[in-house]
């Protein structure tokens, strides 16, 4: 499969996540402290981090609960992942930019070198739990004008 075949199934499949999971509507406003800035940047290197040990079982418990259930389990969670975001599966390099709290949940972005060397923006829309604790409830790719790094 093409890298722009792949590229574009794997768009198909966020904007399906987006049309089924509710994400794409707003919800309350959510009011983000730098204690809370501090948690949604752990979560996002944890997964991170899970991912570079392939350790899937630890990576899809930092998903929100409504993603965990729609790939209902690891494997296809994995399988998802390792087709669609290798840029965040196997990043060369991440910066964290921008938290944007303008409404809705909030929304990550990290700037991420994929292993092409392809730089993206990762946006993450993050979701705070019952707990006080953020999960991550979506994840979209966006490739930067400038290429290869």
């Amino acid at each position: 499969m093409s890298v722009t075949i792949a590229r574009l199934f794997a768009a198909s499949i966020l904007t399906v996540l987006v049309a089924f999971s509710g994400f794409d509507r707003p919800a309350a406003a959510e009011t983000v402290g730098e204690a809370d800035r501090a948690a949604i940047q752990s979560v996002i290197t944890g997964q991170m981090d899970a991912f570079k040990q392939d350790d899937w079982t630890k990576a899809f418990g930092y998903a929100a609960p409504s993603i965990r259930l729609r790939f209902g389990s690891v494997e296809r969670f994995a399988s998802m992942v390792v087709s669609g975001y290798a840029a965040v599966w196997r990043p060369r390099d991440v910066q964290f930019e921008d938290l944007k709290s303008d409404g809705g949940n909030p929304r990550q972005e990290v700037y991420v070198v994929g292993p092409d060397g392809v730089p993206v923006i990762a946006t993450y829309v993050m979701e705070r739990q019952e707990d006080g604790s953020w999960r991550i409830a979506g994840v979209y790719l966006r490739e930067i004008a400038d290429k290869s790094v």
